[in-house]
């Protein structure tokens, strides 16, 4: 079968309207990072795998910074905290000439893969259920919701743990919170939704039971335990940045990356790789990361937005910072930091610099401690430094300066005005040596504190 096999068209609903208290954070919690993405990108990635005909984030009123996140995507408000029943209704103005399928998934719920809801489909397709509730299988059921299954095999119930008989609660099958419904059933199961509950809300799964009473079928698709892991709180969190590091590791390792230490090794969800990179220990890459074949990480070095050609080296302890790259062949040493530059095919800055705002040429030569000074204070501005040139030790080139073609800045100068192609530049004090002095100063200390 193709991507998206024969199965009908789908519209995914992303419930983002939770108000994430438990966070303790100005920040909402859909847009907490997870692996350098926020979490509700992680669900927005997996249904446009899916290649659904619409996207609809449903979001609480003011939302605007989970809207910019969301876009391109319909955000549409739920005006009142009234339940999961009633975030869905508020998707159905944007979905009324939809006929397909239309599957619920929680904003804060970034574990769950595409072949999941794929098999969510294709579980309607075989079975013409008007329900799809993915299903999970814990090893401790705790406080989950609990699925009933009849003696045909269908879904009959979902129990929360709290209403549950004691045989009721040894059921293990439990609800993973992600359901599928028949488009052409959904909206009429949620005009009948009550809120005679404790919460006065409108819970979405009750629509089990609306199904059941109208002759209709439920089922359920099984998942992995993983993949229902919703975020609550930083202990969530932290657990979900370990489990999507997992998945990124593998699958990097078996794109062809080579991890000496993989639990080490922190990756982005959009990080990408060429084949037989190598990375070394205690590396972290941030968001923005493109690493081109056969290059190196060595040990403790941090990336962020920048992109390495192939056969380049980099580290240990570097860091690498946004807008830079780094051309192939390259080599950037310990104690380095490049922002916002570009390093030229096979140049070389092997120690203790600093290079910012800067365009380094082909195969130049950063000598240690080469600083690019590139704010005055008030702006930041460029250093140009051509193919083949190469800086002395402990220089400071102050921008806006260029470095010509082949030229040379000696050891100690501090560079405020350009430099001509194949030139020497020196800009430091002559050394004059006062013999006799230290000895003559020692011995006036001396007599002094006699």
């Amino acid at each position: 079968m193709t991507q998206n096999e024969s199965l009908s068209p789908l519209a995914c609903v992303v419930l983002a309207a939770g108000q994430g208290t438990r966070m303790k954070s100005d920040l909402p919690k859909v847009l907490h990072p997870v692996a350098g993405v926020p979490i509700l990108r992680h669900v927005l990635n997996v249904c446009e795998e899916l290649s659904p005909e619409h996207i609809v984030v449903v979001v609480s009123p003011g939302a605007e910074s989970i809207e910019r996140v969301a876009a391109p995507h319909r955000c549409v408000v739920q005006q009142q905290p009234l339940g999961t029943g009633d975030a869905v209704k508020a998707a159905r103005k944007a979905l009324v000439d939809f006929a397909g399928d239309v599957i619920v998934l929680f904003a804060d719920g970034p574990l769950i893969l595409p072949d999941s809801l794929r098999l969510m489909q294709r579980k309607r397709e075989e079975t013409g259920a008007t329900v799809v509730v993915a299903g999970f299988s814990p090893g401790n059921p705790a406080s989950y919701g609990r699925l009933i299954i009849d003696e045909t095999g269908n879904l009959s119930e979902i129990i929360e743990a709290s209403e549950a008989t004691p045989e009721q609660d040894a059921i293990n099958l439990c609800n993973g919170g992600v359901m599928l419904f028949d488009s052409g059933k959904l909206w009429p199961m949620l005009d009948q939704l009550r809120d005679d509950n404790a919460k006065k809300e409108y819970f979405l799964t009750d629509c089990v039971a609306i199904a059941q009473q109208e002759g209709d079928t439920s089922v359920v698709a099984t998942i992995s335990v993983d993949e229902v892991l919703g975020i609550n709180n930083r202990v969530e969190l932290a657990a979900a940045e370990r489990i999507i590091q997992t998945r990124l590791r593998e699958k990097a390792m078996l794109g062809g990356v080579t991890m000496t230490a993989p639990d080490s090794v922190f990756l982005s969800a959009d990080t990408k790789f060429g084949y037989d990179v190598i990375i070394a220990p205690h590396v972290v890459i941030g968001p923005r990361v493109e690493i081109g074949d056969k290059v190196e990480i060595r040990a403790f070095t941090q990336l962020e937005g920048v992109r390495i050609e192939r056969g380049a080296i980099v580290g240990p302890f570097s860091r690498l910072r946004p807008g830079s790259r780094i051309g192939a062949e390259a080599h950037i040493g310990n104690f380095v930091e490049i922002k916002n530059s570009a390093i030229g095919d096979g140049a070389k800055v092997n120690h203790l610099s600093y290079v910012g705002d800067s365009d380094i040429g082909a195969k130049a030569n950063i000598g240690a401690g080469t600083i690019t000074a590139n704010y005055d204070g008030f702006r930041k501005s460029r250093t140009r430094i051509g193919a083949n040139a190469s800086t002395g030790s402990n220089s400071v080139l102050v921008a806006p300066v260029s470095v010509g073609d082949g030229a040379l800045v000696a050891a100690g100068s501090i560079i405020t005005n350009d430099v001509p192609a194949d030139a020497l530049a020196v800009a430091r004090a002559r050394q004059e040596n006062k013999d006799g002095w230290a000895r003559r100063m020692r011995e006036d200390k001396s007599n002094a504190e006699d």
